[in-house]
């Protein structure tokens, strides 16, 4: 008995102290499981920035591709042809992101679990490959910073870390490591290093601003606290001169502290009237002086020391995160929380708006019938109508301190039905945008899904109560016809016969309810241990799929309501989205796995899986016509995926 009681600990250890030994083995983290020849989907195009991650977007010395962060992957995009790569190897989501000044490297760190550790990894930028796993910071890597010369990479491990490590790129390894700041002090938040010397760099945070120098023959780092007088300040931003005579500090209070970091002391600090509101987020130094400052609030300002007063500015949308210059600066990028990168000439400073998607979870996703050109998705408060092959966004339209669960388009095009968080169900025009009628009051807890018929005569609602209503659409009246009380539990989604006779809701209370649209009464209900999530009709219509939190696929017989068959569909988390061709041969499902599942509806097996989501999947469609997969999820991001099959 004690034999096997060392034996299992033993393994246990290896597990999980030998990182450094199992760093060429597969990672499992996004768990593609045992059918192992199933072939992969083919990921067309993203749509997604993750506009949080503090100096995320980056501009690469080549000046001819942005690279930025979404969920796990970090994204290359090329600036003219918009052709996209992926860095894929994070079991979680990337917290910070560091470009060489040769260019030639790329290293991103990653949030983790409390407790365990959180991976740097240094990507070869030519080959888009990964070069090596660094791990010694626990739960999370704050900030990332090359040397000049490309040999060392200094790492700032989050608040539950709090350590200090300089790495040397060549040997792939740690050489040495120290507490970030002192005892009374706050955490360390941001790192930069020296332009010139390779043995030099900066790090700032709570209270706390320290020079330090590298002792290579002794593997020691020796910090100077620098002194601020009876300033006490907390940075957001850290930019230094491109000679390394002063550095520049953005702070919360909205004001810039100029540091000389031979001296360790304070030069000056400003603007002493009019601060940066919200704080300065975003700080860049420019070769022919000056300074480019982001600001909490969307203030984008070119300014010069010692007054900071703006000599240019611009009002962006959404907190300023992130500044990356484009060469020597004519030209720079600007990413802010709200997901927008903009382009702004230095010259004229104009914004152009080159990228942007949602910055909240996508709850939704829906074709126009019978076209793949455009799709519309829905977050938080926006809907959002794209372009499909160019990715572009075609129009906006915002409900502001609302959540659209679902939408659905009329079949004759003419309208985007909407269902809110505050009961209504509203109406826009595709083309503007423009509010066309508003259903007030039409559930007591929000309307939680939504489904139009293809006569363009009715409006199908689930709320948050569980009721089901019917309503009748006119040219200028929308009229309640019958409200259909079944449900216990919220209405999660609903489908529509093609005759417009009779539709399926299901709903997180375990059941299914087949209606006849007709008579407005009951025809079938299916039972089920599980949360359903979602349901479709087989093409023919005599049967419908339905899956949920229980991870099961489950074919039912319309006529009476009995289960057929039932598949495993996924090793772990629900099931949040299905979609079915209109030829009822393949269908796809995508949950809280990570992963996109192409399935032969009548074999029940996976044919093709997808690897590329870093949230959970909330909505997936199949474009009309079989050329795409779309897919959303939790993290904001849309992926495009190519059929596999030629229809």
């Amino acid at each position: 008995m004690r034999l096997s009681v060392t034996i299992t600990t033993r393994r246990r250890c290896t597990h999980w102290g030998g990182e450094q030994s199992n760093q060429n083995l597969p990672r499992m983290d996004n768990k593609i499981s045992p059918e192992a020849q199933v072939a992969e989907l083919e990921l067309d195009a993203v749509i997604g920035f993750n506009g949080h991650v503090p100096t995320g977007l980056k501009c690469h010395p080549d000046q001819e591709h942005v690279i930025y962060p979404l969920g796990c992957t970090v994204l290359i995009q090329a600036i003219n042809t918009k052709e996209q790569n992926f860095l894929q190897g994070h079991g979680n989501n990337v917290s910070c992101l560091a470009i060489s000044r040769s260019g030639e490297y790329i290293a991103s760190g990653q949030v983790t679990f409390m407790g365990f550790k959180a991976d740097i990894i240094l990507w070869g930028y030519k080959k888009r490959e990964l070069l090596a796993r660094l791990s010694l910071h626990k739960g999370k890597i704050e900030a990332l910073a090359f040397s000049p010369n490309d040999l060392y990479l200094v790492s700032l491990g989050g608040p539950d870390d709090g350590s200090v490590v300089v790495w040397s790129i060549a040997k792939r390894d740690a050489i040495c490591g120290s507490p970030a700041a002192g005892l009374n002090v706050g955490n360390a938040t941001n790192v930069i290093f020296s332009r010139c010397r390779d043995e030099m760099f900066v790090t700032a945070g709570n209270g706390t601003i320290r020079v330090w120098e590298l002792d290579l023959p002794n593997r020691k780092i020796w910090p100077t606290e620098c002194q601020t007088g009876q300033m006490k300040r907390i940075v957001m931003s850290i930019g230094m001169d491109d000679d390394d005579s002063f550095f520049y500090l953005g702070t919360t209070t909205g004001d810039i502290l100029k540091m000389n970091p031979r001296t360790k002391l304070l030069t000056d600090a400003g603007p002493v009237k009019d601060k940066f509101s919200l704080g300065v987020s975003a700080i860049r130094c420019l070769k022919m002086g000056g300074l480019l400052v982001g600001s909490g609030a969307g203030l984008l300002v070119f300014c010069k020391s010692p007054s900071y007063k703006p000599i240019k500015k611009i009002q962006l949308q959404g907190s300023i995160t992130s500044i990356t210059l484009r060469g020597e600066g004519h030209q720079f990028f600007v990413g802010t929380e709200e997901s927008h990168i903009f382009q702004v000439s230095f010259t004229d400073f104009k914004e152009t708006l080159i990228a942007t998607c949602h910055f909240d979870a996508v709850e939704d996703i829906v074709f126009p019938f019978g076209t793949a050109e455009l799709f519309a998705t829905c977050a938080k408060k926006d809907i959002r109508v794209w372009h499909t092959s160019s990715n572009r966004e075609l129009l906006r339209i915002t409900v502001p301190n609302m959540t659209c669960h679902g939408i659905d388009f009329m079949r004759d095009g003419k309208s985007i039905i909407s269902a809110w968080n505050d009961g209504k169900i509203r109406a826009f025009a595709p083309e503007t945008g423009r509010l066309m009628y508003v259903i007030n009051s039409a559930h007591r807890i929000g309307v939680t899904a939504i489904a139009t018929t293809s006569d363009c005569k009715r409006v199908i609602s689930g709320g948050g109560e569980g009721e089901v209503r019917v309503w009748q659409i006119g040219c200028q009246t929308q009229k309640l016809e019958e409200a259909l009380k079944e449900h216990k539990s919220s209405v999660s989604c609903i489908r529509v016969k093609r005759n417009n006779e009779e539709c399926v809701t299901a709903s997180t209370d375990g059941t299914c309810i087949i209606w006849d649209l007709v008579r407005l009464r009951r025809n079938q209900m299916i039972l089920a241990n599980t949360l359903f999530q979602c349901v479709c009709y087989h093409p023919e219509e005599f049967q419908i799929i339905t899956s949920g939190t229980d991870r099961k696929i489950a074919y039912w017989e319309v006529f009476d309501g009995t289960v057929i068959r039932e598949l495993e569909g996924s090793l772990s988390g629900s099931i949040n989205g299905m979609d079915i061709t209109q030829e009822g041969v393949h269908f796809v499902t995508g949950g809280n796995d990570h992963l996109v599942k192409v399935w032969d509806y009548n074999e029940g097996e996976v044919t093709h899986v997808g690897v590329g989501h870093s949230g959970n999947i909330t909505r997936i469609r199949i474009s009309p016509g079989n050329q795409y997969i779309v897919s959303v999820s939790a993290d904001g991001a849309i992926l495009r995926w190519k059929y596999p099959y030629t229809s």
